[in-house]
């Protein structure tokens, strides 16, 4: 694996070029294209960010079209997703619109969101796990994850953290807007500090895996 020097605009340029052919014969046609350009930069990235958070796995450019009613073969995005628990990790993605990474909990079994609610009703980790939402709210991190519209079954609407408990899924997520810093080897040391800034976020649902405590 080659050493990063970043993710190239052909990365971008490709996948704006897949929104508009989203075919088997444009992928047949330009699969070199893919990995070159996106897939061997996000492999050599997440190599070098490997030590501190983990081993990355890349998802599959392929969608799956048999409970969908569109059914274009490919992802216009490409994800690599770090895992410390269960559906629980580290983001990062390149597509059409540029490179966006994260980290959270993408989505609970009813086991573990049983745990997570006890948990954000608990005083003490729910008062944290607030803290830590909102300091990255404020620092500009978009939270995000599906949520009940109201209250969940059996929790009162008037709940201090009413917020968190409609989670059923919890993110942070941000776009690395800076071009110069995208495509060259600087975005290494981006990820890694953004990485390390949603740590808390990521420590705190890991610690909600019933599963993560045997």
């Amino acid at each position: 694996m080659g050493t990063f020097t970043g993710i190239p605009h052909a990365a971008t340029d490709f996948y704006a070029r897949l929104e508009q052919d989203n075919s088997r014969d444009f992928w047949a046609a330009h699969k070199a294209d893919y990995e070159e350009h996106v897939r061997a930069p996000l492999e050599a990235l997440t190599a070098e960010l490997a030590e501190d958070f983990g081993e990355a796995k890349l998802f599959r450019p392929h969608r799956d079209v048999r409970f969908s009613a569109d059914k274009s073969p490919y992802k216009t995005h490409q994800g690599a997703y770090v895992a410390v628990a269960e559906a629980t990790g580290w983001y990062v993605q390149v597509s059409a619109d540029g490179l966006m990474l994260g980290g959270g909990c993408y989505q609970m079994d009813s086991a573990r969101l049983k745990a997570y609610r006890a948990a954000v009703d608990s005083p003490g980790t729910g008062q944290q796990l607030r803290q830590i939402v909102e300091d990255l709210r404020g620092e500009g991190w978009e939270i995000g994850g599906e949520q009940v519209k109201t209250a969940p079954r059996g929790w009162d609407r008037e709940h201090e953290r009413i917020e968190l408990l409609r989670h059923k899924a919890l993110t942070g997520m941000r776009w690395v807007e800076d071009g110069d810093i995208v495509t060259t080897p600087r975005l290494v040391e981006e990820v890694r500090q953004r990485w390390s800034r949603l740590r808390p976020l990521v420590d705190w649902l890991a610690r909600t895996d019933p599963a993560a405590r045997h």
